[in-house]
């Protein structure tokens, strides 16, 4: 979820980086008496406190006091977290874990944070979640160094415009029903790329990554192992991804846009590309570039694949370091926020999907529908996109091998490099980041 807590972070992300790098105050240092500060370090925005979450459970239990600091890129958080990580020292009594990180955490760091798999609830708290989101925080011994908060279970949304313009179905179920497959999706790509009425300029897809990264993660493996290590030229997640996505760049398919630059935010304003792989945080991304005029503009259909596999991109999770002073409460509140009852909430106001499959069967959440989204099931779509989705081992360099392959694509889609070249220039650049 790092770039959607990117592009949703906060305002006061400056000083609570220099919160983080030099102390960020120790559980300590509000307490007076009984009364007991816990302190959360997070990055972008996680909507608990906008949520009314804090103030909820400081009326519950008067003698807490919840204070939390921001920072707003995970890359800085995350670097800032591993030195006090080994210093031992400084931590914040509840940490933010995202998914690039996750792994490095549980592989290198998982005697820092309390084993929630040891809890006397550990069973009631597995049994909350989808497995995969309770496996992805979890270590070879079976540790477990984080409760989920939300998830990004994958669709594909797609302008309505746009489509019924270039003679293609509008109705979401004649759209899922496109694509059973990604190479149905590319080949209803060639045909809204060749129609003589489809909109001058207009391209099918945003991006080749809205084809890579939805579809490197349906294949048995994506960028590790069982053990964590990186086995990129083995994947067979990578070679079907690559060929997709490389087959949709080179095919004159893609606006040839670099995700969540400048001018693909302009793009979703003026009709530049009629799909793109969507994750369930993305529809509030939409939304914040359209505004009121795109209500209606979009709808969902089915991820392409997801009978065989659903994806997943993005979500995070909730630690507690061991060293703190006040762990058993610390431990208590992070159960408290990701709880079931909590996740339907952040759900309902802050558009989070949950990564707890007994808040995803809620009526709140399975039953909810977007007016703006064209009055797509969201709730439905996307609670059956996370129940498709099947555990797959990720590695400490997930992020970075992912960026190495979405700069090759660019290439690809704008004519520098054919796929093979990209594809070693790809290689050569994950070397030297896994050696």
């Amino acid at each position: 979820m790092t770039v959607r807590r990117r592009a949703r972070a906060a305002a006061g992300a400056t000083l609570a980086l220099a919160l983080l790098t030099t102390g960020c105050g120790g559980s300590d240092s509000g307490d007076d008496g009984d009364q007991i500060t816990l302190t959360l370090g997070l990055y972008g925005t996680f909507g608990y406190e906008e949520a009314g979450l804090y103030d909820e459970y400081m009326e519950l239990h008067p003698e807490i006091t919840i204070e939390q600091s921001v920072v707003a890129q995970s890359g800085p958080y995350y670097q800032a977290l591993q030195t006090r990580l080994a210093a031992g020292s400084g931590m914040a009594d509840i940490q933010g874990i995202e998914i690039g990180f996750v792994s490095d955490v549980a592989e290198n760091h998982a005697d820092a944070f309390v084993d929630f798999a040891a809890e006397e609830n550990a069973d009631e708290l597995e049994s909350q979640y989808f497995d995969w989101k309770w496996d992805q925080a979890s270590t070879g011994d079976g540790r477990v160094i984080g409760l989920g908060t939300d998830a990004g279970p994958q669709a594909m949304c797609y302008r309505q415009d746009l489509f019924a313009q270039a003679g293609l179905p509008t109705d979401p179920a004649a759209v899922s029903a496109l694509w059973p497959t990604w190479e149905d999706y590319l080949a209803t790509g060639q045909q809204y790329r060749d129609s003589p009425t489809r909109q001058e300029g207009s391209a099918f897809v945003d991006s080749p990554n809205s084809v890579f990264a939805p579809a490197v993660r349906q294949g048995d493996t994506t960028y590790a192992d069982e053990d964590g290590n990186p086995v990129v030229e083995d994947s067979d997640g990578v070679q079907s991804a690559w060929a997709l996505a490389s087959q949709a760049a080179g095919s004159g398919l893609t606006a040839r846009l670099a995700q969540f630059g400048d001018e693909w935010n302009a793009a979703f304003s003026n009709g530049a590309f009629a799909t793109i792989a969507c994750p369930s945080w993305m529809l509030s991304y939409i939304t914040s570039q359209l505004g009121d005029e795109g209500a209606g503009l979009w709808n969902i259909a089915t991820l392409p694949g997801q009978s065989e596999s659903g994806s997943t991109w993005g979500g995070s999770w909730l630690g507690v370091p061991s060293s703190g002073e006040h762990v058993a409460e610390a431990t208590a509140l992070a159960e408290w926020l990701t709880a079931p009852e909590q996740q339907v909430r952040m759900f309902t106001s802050q558009g989070f999907f949950p990564s707890s499959s007994v808040a995803a069967q809620s009526p709140e959440v399975a039953d909810a529908t977007s007016e703006y989204f064209s009055g797509a099931p969201i709730g439905q779509i996307f609670g059956d996109a996370a129940d498709a989705v099947r555990r797959t081992p990720i590695s400490p360099y997930d992020t970075q091998i992912q960026d190495a392959f979405s700069a090759a694509l660019t290439t690809v889609a704008d004519g520098s490099r054919d796929p093979d070249q990209a594809y070693a220039d790809a290689l050569a650049a994950i070397e030297q980041v896994t050696g």
